[in-house]
């Protein structure tokens, strides 16, 4: 049985070996080393409106993710979502999308996230979750300030796994 939890910062150091290539390491969290630094991903939990889940399956973790809550916007953005490198291809990565999706609905109805351009597999697994591109005009002016030009997407249905 997959279940999301809350993530554990002691397991930092294992998520942060899930960027094999410097390519990946950069469309997870633009961060161009590998490994990424086992304190970057355990600091990411500690930011304010940032909750940190991971994904397992039995007692293996298989995904890591976060909900980054804007209460002044009324809405909620998936971040930093990986899979364990021996899972991808196998639906996790859908499966923790539309985990976090849900559990994102309960805070506010808006569920958004972004994608690098190049991340193609990424892209497919959270539009095979219910994730949507948004409209070019809201492309245009949320990558006004961003240092890459995302593809955003907005979860648009309920789905069952």
């Amino acid at each position: 049985m997959v279940e999301l939890e809350p993530f554990d910062p002691a397991l930092a150091a294992l998520v942060s070996t899930w960027a094999r290539t410097p390519a990946e390491a950069h469309a997870w969290c633009a961060h161009d080393d590998v490994p990424v630094p086992p304190e970057l991903v355990a600091g990411w939990c500690t930011k304010p409106d940032v909750t940190a889940y991971g994904l397992r399956d039995g007692t293996d973790l298989v995904g890591y993710g976060e909900l980054w809550v804007d209460d002044e916007e009324s809405e909620v953005e998936l971040a930093h979502l990986i899979v364990i490198p021996q899972r991808r291809g196998q639906g996790v990565g859908r499966h923790l999308a539309r985990s976090l999706a849900e559990h994102a609905r309960v805070v506010h109805p808006t569920v958004l996230l972004r994608v690098h351009p190049d991340n193609e597999a990424a892209a497919r697994s959270y539009a095979a979750a219910g994730f949507r591109r948004v409209s070019a005009d809201e492309v245009a002016a949320w990558n006004e300030r961003q240092p890459v030009a995302y593809l955003w997407m907005r979860y648009a249905v309920i789905g069952s796994s």
